[in-house]
């Protein structure tokens, strides 16, 4: 296991029990390979296709800039 995801754990254990298992739903489903395309709602669209269009021109977030972001709920 990762540094990163040992870190992201921590946090995801001081969440209520509701958070931990969306969390861990999602977690599920992006490791599985039988898992089918979850459905993005209209309201979130532009978003996710920018998000994609940025990892196309690979625009990603940095070590340090994830961390930063974990670092938000400590």
């Amino acid at each position: 296991m990762t540094k990163l995801l040992e870190k992201a754990l921590e946090v995801v254990r001081r969440l209520p029990p509701g958070t931990q298992d969306e969390i861990a739903r999602a977690m599920l489903t992006m490791a599985s390979d039988d898992a089918a395309p979850e459905e993005v709602g209209p309201a979130h669209l532009s978003a996710v296709l920018e998000g994609l269009a940025q990892a196309k021109r690979r625009e990603l977030a940095t070590d340090d800039e994830v961390e930063a972001a974990f670092r938000r709920f400590d």
